[in-house]
C-alpha cells in the first residue's frame, strides 16, 4: 500500500526494540538512570562554568556548547523513548518524526564540529601557548561556535526535506526514535538522494572531522616530541588527555553504529538497535565524567561548591569568610 506524506497527516509507529517488546519496562530502568546522570552530569559542569568567573575562557565557553549539544541530542532521544516504554506510546506523526531526527544528527553534528575546535584549542595551547591569548579570545571562540552551529543546520536540514518528498508504503519503524535511515528503509520511492545524501554527511562529519582532529594532534605530537624533560611531556599529555578520550567516545560508537546500518543483517535486531542508542547516549553520559576527572579546574571548582553547600547546610547562619 503506498502511503502519501504530502498532507503531514501520516503516523509513524516506532517499534521500540523489536524481539523485547515484553521487557521494555525493565530496560526503561537504565534508560532512565542514564537519562537522570546526563541531566545532572551537564547541567553540573554548565552550572560550575557559568558561576564561576574563573572559567570565562574560551576554552571552557567551548566546553560548555559540547555540554549544551550533549544535552539537546539526550532530549530529543530519551523523553520519547521512555515515553514508549512506559506508556506504549509508539505513534508519531511524520513531522515530528522529521523534527525529532533534525534534532538528533544536527546535535551529533555540532558535536563533531566542537570537537575540532577544541582541537583547535589544544593546539594553540601545546604548539604556540605565549600566543593562546591572541589567537584564541572569545571573538575567534565565537566564531567557531558559529560556524559549528552553521554547518549542523546546511548538513542536517536537507536530510528531512529530502524525506518529506517520499512516498512510503509500510509506517512500523523498528527502532525506538526516527532515525535516517530507518525511515528511508520505509519508503517505497526511489531513496537514491537520501541514501547518497546521508553518505556524504557521514563523510563530512567523521571523514572531514577526523582528518582535521588528527592533523591537530599529529602537531601536538611533533611539539611534544620536542620537549626535554619527560616530566613536562606528561604534563603536556595530560592536558589533552580529557579531549582525546572524549573523542574516542564519540567518534567510535559513531562509526560503529553508521557500518551496522549497512550490515544490518549480521547484527541481532534488537542489539543492532540498542547500539544505536548507546551511541547517541554514551558521549552525553561519559563526557562530563571525563572533563570532571581530568580537568583540574573543574574539580577544584565542583568540589568547592559542593563544600560550601555542605557547609550551609550543617550550619545556616555561616558565611565563607572569602567571599
Amino acid at each position: 500500500m503506498l502511503i502519501s506524506n504530502h498532507s503531514g497527516a501520516m503516523t509513524f509507529t516506532l517499534l521500540g526494540v523489536p524481539g523485547l517488546e515484553a521487557q521494555h519496562l525493565w530496560l526503561s530502568i537504565p534508560f532512565s538512570t542514564m537519562f537522570m546522570a546526563i541531566l545532572m552530569g551537564n547541567g553540573s559542569i554548565l552550572f560550575v562554568v557559568a558561576t564561576e568567573p574563573s572559567l570565562h575562557t574560551p576554552m571552557y565557553f567551548l566546553l560548555a556548547l559540547l555540554m549544551v549539544s550533549d544535552l539537546v541530542s539526550t532530549l530529543a532521544v530519551l523523553p520519547r523513548l521512555l515515553c514508549l516504554f512506559w506508556f506504549d506510546a509508539h505513534d508519531i506523526g511524520i513531522k515530528g518524526c522529521l523534527v525529532q531526527m533534525f534534532f538528533i544528527h544536527f546535535a551529533s553534528v555540532i558535536r563533531s564540529a566542537l570537537l575540532v575546535a577544541m582541537a583547535f584549542d589544544r593546539y594553540v595551547a601545546v604548539c604556540k601557548p605565549l600566543h593562546y591569548n591572541t589567537i584564541l579570545n572569545y571573538t575567534v571562540a565565537g566564531q567557531l561556535a558559529l560556524a559549528a552551529l552553521a554547518k549542523g543546520v546546511f548538513l542536517i536540514l536537507p536530510v528531512p526535506l529530502l524525506l518529506q518528498r517520499l512516498t512510503f508504503c509500510r509506517t512500523v519503524i523498528p527502532h525506538t526514535y526516527c532515525d535516517h535511515m530507518a525511515v528511508v528503509k520505509m519508503a517505497c520511492s526511489h531513496t537514491k538522494p537520501s541514501r547518497i545524501y546521508g553518505v556524504f554527511v557521514f563523510l563530512m562529519v567523521l571523514g572531514l572531522d577526523l582528518l582535521l582532529i588528527g592533523v591537530s594532534y599529529v602537531l601536538i605530537l611533533q611539539a611534544v616530541l620536542r620537549l626535554s624533560s619527560r616530566e613536562a611531556t606528561l604534563k603536556t599529555l595530560n592536558t589533552c588527555s580529557a579531549h582525546f578520550f572524549v573523542i574516542l567516545i564519540s567518534y567510535i560508537p559513531a562509526l560503529f553504529s553508521f557500518l551496522t546500518h549497512r550490515l544490518g543483517h549480521i547484527i541481532p535486531p534488537h542489539a543492532h538497535i540498542l547500539l544505536a542508542n548507546l551511541y547517541l547516549l554514551m558521549p552525553s553520559l561519559f563526557n562530563p565524567v571525563i572533563y570532571g576527572i581530568k580537568m583540574k579546574d573543574i574539580r577544584y571548582k565542583m568540589a568547592k561548591y559542593l563544600c560550601r553547600r555542605d557547609k550551609l547546610a550543617i550550619n545556616p547562619g555561616h558565611k565563607d569568610g572569602s567571599e
